[in-house]
């Protein structure tokens, strides 16, 4: 089986910072941030690399911040 990288984007200006995404996420590449966007909400950020690309953070947020790419490794 292929190993998969995954990178998250996260669009700051549409997350109202219900943090579903931080809980769900295995690797731990989520988390709150310390800024707020246009709105007002503390959005989430991207900490580290560690991204697996399952998706669940795109799946559970309710505005559709979040987009997820997955790439195949060749090793």
């Amino acid at each position: 089986m292929a190993k998969v990288k995954g990178d998250v984007i996260i669009d700051i200006d549409v997350c109202k910072g219900c943090h579903l995404c931080v809980e769900v996420c295995p690797s731990k590449t989520l988390a709150a941030g310390n800024k707020v966007n246009q709105k007002g909400y503390l959005y989430v950020i991207k900490v580290n690399d560690e991204c697996t690309g399952c998706t669940n953070c795109a799946t559970i947020c309710p505005d559709g911040a979040i987009t997820v790419y997955r790439e195949k490794l060749n090793k």
